[in-house]
């Protein structure tokens, strides 16, 4: 379970196929401190296990699954991946509950500046609108964000400054593909309803 408050922003070192699964190495600099092997992190909001690390370094075993349902295709060495440890029960809950479980793949339609403010518009998957509330909560990339507007598939959220500095949101580009998890409760509640 995480909050969708990132940590800090690592660099991707190397994302190569091996004979098991796939290995991820990631650079970091204040997450790997207190981590330790089989603890989870969310990386770009996906949940993953630790590997391996040191210092300086995450390592992640990646099944071709993950791949396949997340942005990780399209990550490159020297990529920017947000960063979170798992939510710890005498910590803060800062976001809203994320689980790192990726619910889809969004492509983002607009990101620019308006006035002083960011505007980030992201095209859902078909039919996942459902899960879309104006004021309700998304997680784009693992990073916590307040939908401002709903139309069908597509969503609206406004980026502070401290976002776009502190996650990769703010060297994301028109085209891309974004991690997304809907809000946990909403689903429940759409399951428990279909009963």
């Amino acid at each position: 379970m995480f909050t969708g408050i990132v940590e800090e922003t690592g660099k991707v070192v190397g994302f190569i196929q091996e004979a098991a699964a796939w290995r991820l190495q990631i650079a970091a600099f204040a997450t790997p401190g207190g981590a330790a092997l089989g603890d989870s992190i969310a990386v770009n909001g996906c949940c993953l296990t630790i590997a391996q690390y040191d210092a300086e370094n995450f390592y992640f075993d990646v099944l071709e699954e993950t791949r396949r349902l997340t942005n990780f295709s399209a990550l490159a060495p020297g990529a920017p991946v947000n960063l979170e440890r798992s939510l710890r029960f005498d910590g803060k809950v800062g976001g809203h509950f994320v689980t790192g479980h990726i619910d889809g793949l969004g492509t983002i339609e607009v990101l620019e500046r308006r006035g002083a403010d960011s505007y980030l518009r992201v095209r859902a998957p078909a039919g996942s609108g459902r899960y879309l509330i104006h004021k309700g909560s998304i997680a784009i990339d693992g990073v916590s964000l307040t939908v401002a507007e709903v139309e069908g598939d597509a969503f609206a959220v406004w980026l502070i400054p401290t976002t776009l500095s502190v996650t990769n949101l703010g060297t994301r580009k028109v085209g891309e593909s974004v991690n997304l998890e809907f809000d946990l409760l909403g689903k429940y509640v759409e399951k428990l309803l279909k009963r």
